[in-house]
Formats: C-alpha cells, structure tokens, sequence
C-alpha cells in the first residue's frame, strides 16, 4: 500500500510503497478514503510521542469502509462504512468496564502505538467497542474530522462542561479542537468568546457562531473577557496546551465557574502554575477531557443530522496523499486554518 512515512523524529516524511498491515482477530483493516491532518500527527513527528515506534506511519482521525473483518469480529461485514475515535479502547479494563473508554488503561492509538491512517489501510483494533457506523448522509470527508478534534470537543463541551443556554464560553485556541467547541457551544445557546491572534481563524469562529473575537496578542485576555461578560465566564476552554492559557483562562472564570483542559500540553510552555490557591478560594472546576467513546457517537451524530452542527464547514482545504509529506512538515510554520483532510 502507499502510505506516508518517516524513520526518525523530524525525519523527511514521504510517501511509500509498504506493506498493508495484518488484520488481528478482535479487530478489522479498514479501507482509508479520507483522514484528518491533525496538530498531534505534527507532535508525533516532532518527537514528543514516547509510544512512536520507527519506521512510522502517522494519521488517527479517519473514515473508510471494512475492507477485512477478523476472525472473532461480528456484526461488521466488508464495505461497511466507519470511523473509530482515536483513543481505541480494549474494552475489558476497569475504565472500559464503566463506560469511560476514553481513557482506557490498555489503550491504542492509530498513528501513535500503532501505523495510523496516513496510508490506503489502517488497522481498528477490538472493533466491537471501537468501531462506529456512520450515517449513510455524512461523507467520508467531514467524518474524517470527527475522530480527534470534533468529537473530543463535542464530548468537552456537551458531557464533560455541560454548558447551558445563556452561558459565557471563552475558548482559547481557534484551530481543529477551538472551532469545534466555538460551534459546539454555540449550537447550545451560549455566547462564546474565541481567543486567537489568527484574524482568519477569528473570522471563521465569528461565522460559526462566537459572538465575540478577541486578539490574544493585542492586550491581556482576562481583562477584556471579565469587561465582556460583567463579571467573568461561566466556561473556560484551552483549545491549544499552554501554561499561560490556564492561567488566562482561570483569571477570566466567574466564582465557581468551570476549566475545560483540551488542549495537548507539551513544549516550553507546557507547565502550568501548581499554586491552586485561587482555585479554591472561588471554588473553580478544573475538568480534563481526552476524545469521545464510540458509544457516545449517537448523540453527536444526531445533531449533525439534524442540522444542529454542521463539521463540514470547519474543513477549509482537502489535499492528496502525495501532498501530505509537505503539509505535515509546514504545520507549525504555516498552520492551516480550519481542518485539512488527506482524500485518498
């Protein structure tokens, strides 16, 4: 099969010709036709995934169809159309025992433990708790998107957050992850606050519903959020993984106002403040959310059906396979606005 590959940390990524992973028993090999270019496929290749075993194949937020069904495997049969999210779980482990499959002691990630989806084939392991069926109106390419960053905010803002009609969300960060909880909570009836210093990224949050843009470069952010709301927001989002977010974000909460952690903490400003003095002097949430479980598919699902969100318009360009090497390379240096998807 073709596939993307590199054999060292920020080694020249390029497209070859290798061979087409096994299918294990408990899961399925699925045929890729479309799969997300992710900031965390950048950090993979950066070195900063201790789990990355070389020569690697990066990408974990896909959709295809079944193409082979392994031998404990039923209910899914060749051609089904799929998506996994991309924390694969193994179902069996004190978490996954209690629905919480997302954060599985045992689990896998496509194009992090495993060759992920930057290939014509990847592999779903345990596919009885993994695998999702998608709906015959969602194409392969907005469902691309969905695997990581749309449904790890859907799950943040709607299950983890609960944010309500009428409640102040500022969400820092208005890549993948920040525009899809901007469209999430809007959808909900909140008024959002988008954070960034990408004028681009700030225009496409204020079409998808943010009531208000701020330049994170053009003064401090929690002023200006506790002016906006009149007293400080009810939700708070890091979209990106950055100390000085958290401490943004915290500033900017009301009394006993609610943190969602989303963003990936790594590089120099990953560190944040130790001293949670403030946080329980105003009684603030601190609440960590990491992807979305294949059973909890449904409800997203439905409000992309009914119209409720609509993911596709957060894809903004779609490339080739033979285009990936390059774009995979330049995310930190030109990081594309909206969601870029690899067809195949």
């Amino acid at each position: 099969m073709r596939a993307v590959c590199y054999d060292v940390p920020r080694g020249v990524p390029e497209v070859r010709e290798v061979g087409v992973p096994e299918c294990p028993p408990d899961g399925v090999l699925v045929r890729v036709h479309a799969t997300g270019l992710c900031r965390s496929d950048w950090h993979g290749w950066m070195g900063h995934d201790p789990d990355i075993r070389f020569p690697h194949v990066p990408g974990h937020e896909f959709a295809g169809t079944v193409h082979t069904v392994g031998a404990d495997v039923t209910g899914w049969t060749a051609g089904d159309r799929v998506t996994t999210p991309f924390v694969n779980a193994c179902g069996s482990c004190g978490p996954c025992a209690a629905g919480q499959h997302q954060v599985c002691a045992a689990q896998t990630q496509p194009g992090f433990s495993h060759w992920g989806s930057f290939a014509e084939y990847v592999v779903v392991r345990h596919a009885a708790v993994n695998l999702v069926r998608l709906p015959d109106g969602l194409d392969h390419v907005t469902a691309a998107g969905l695997g990581c960053r749309f449904a790890t905010s859907y799950r943040a803002i709607a299950q983890v957050g609960e944010v309500r009609d009428g409640e102040w969300v500022v969400v820092h960060g208005c890549g993948g992850v920040g525009l899809a909880a901007v469209m999430v909570a809007a959808a909900r009836g909140a008024r959002v606050i988008a954070v960034d210093v990408s004028a681009t990224a700030l225009d496409l949050a204020a079409s998808i519903g943010a009531s208000h843009t701020l330049d994170a470069g053009a003064g401090p952010v929690a002023a200006q959020v506790l002016a906006l709301t009149g007293g400080g927001a009810d939700v708070t989002v890091d979209a990106i993984g950055r100390a000085s977010v958290i401490a943004d974000s915290l500033a900017s909460l009301r009394i006993q106002g609610r943190h969602l952690q989303v963003g990936l903490l790594v590089g120099p400003d990953a560190r944040p403040p130790t001293d949670l003095g403030d946080v329980m002097y105003r009684e603030l949430r601190v609440l960590g959310s990491h992807g979305m479980a294949a059973h909890r598919y449904p409800a997203m699902l439905d409000d992309i059906a009914a119209g409720r969100l609509d993911p596709a318009r957060l894809v903004t360009r779609t490339i080739s396979l033979d285009e990936a090497p390059a774009a995979l390379a330049s995310f930190a240096s030109a990081p594309p606005t909206g969601t870029t998807v690899i067809v195949l």
